[in-house]
């Protein structure tokens, strides 16, 4: 739930600067037209800026489908930020906290290393912890303990990771969807006005394809971010695989 109240505060910090961004933007290209027109035949136009030619396509496709593009990319960016600060705290020094808990069990024994682990923050120092925590049964036991909770932490660095693939995959099809819908209503003029007017042809088509474009760049970001968290919980995963088979060394040494 607090990740939830997490993802959604991001989200709506995001939003908030966009629409405030945007707000700002009107305000200076009013400001900006009002004194170019004013000084018109004194001073040459000047080329617009990249942001300015990004917001005029944007609002050229249409708030519907554009809206609903920027949404994906809003929500996708807040989960994508969440997973990648939760991620990088979940990553730990496998072969310290290693060394920590042999030292441990050395000179306290199972209790000194179960308190080792709890002063250890991420998955790995938890997948000891349920190890040790049955270290007193057998090795057995103990094994299929931490295979057991091994997998409870995979699905929690897994989580909401499959949301960002459903961004990636909704918003070019957001966009398809859009250019059809105006390549439709385009040929829809064409009929209404009876005459093949190549001027209403490509206005209505470029407005068409500005949503598929809109939506491939989403999908392009988001693609880059979902790329980078999947590659860092491989990575945690493999060094919570080596650690657990390091955790069963130390507690065979420590049984003999």
């Amino acid at each position: 739930m607090k990740r939830l109240f997490s993802i959604l505060a991001i989200a709506c910090i995001m939003a908030f600067g966009t629409v405030n961004a945007t707000t700002n933007a009107y305000t200076v290209e009013a400001a900006t037209t009002a004194v170019a027109t004013t000084f018109q035949e004194e001073e040459p136009a000047e080329d617009p800026s990249f942001t300015q030619v990004v917001k005029e396509r944007f609002i050229e496709g249409g708030p519907f489908f554009m809206g609903i593009v920027l949404l994906c990319l809003i929500l996708g960016l807040a989960i994508a930020i969440e997973r990648i600060i939760y991620l990088n705290l979940a990553t730990t020094n496998s072969k310290k906290l290693t060394q920590n808990v042999e030292d441990a069990l050395n000179s306290g024994g199972i209790e000194a290393a179960k308190e080792v682990c709890r002063n250890t923050k991420g998955p790995v120092a938890s997948i000891f912890y349920q190890g040790l925590d049955r270290a007193d049964e057998d090795i057995d036991a103990a094994e299929k303990a931490v295979v057991a909770y091994g997998g409870v932490q995979m699905g929690q660095l897994e989580k909401n990771v499959s949301w960002i693939s459903l961004f990636i995959a909704l918003a070019p099809m957001l966009g398809f969807m859009g250019t059809v819908l105006g390549m439709i209503d385009a040929f829809d003029k064409i009929e209404a006005a009876g005459d093949m007017n190549p001027s209403l042809v490509a206005g209505g088509i470029k407005v068409a394809l500005l949503t598929t474009v809109f939506g491939l760049i989403v999908a392009i970001i988001l693609q880059i971010f979902y790329n980078y968290i999947i590659s860092k919980i491989d990575s945690i995963v493999n060094d919570m695989e080596d650690a657990s088979i390091s955790l069963m060394d130390l507690l065979v040494r420590h049984k003999k």
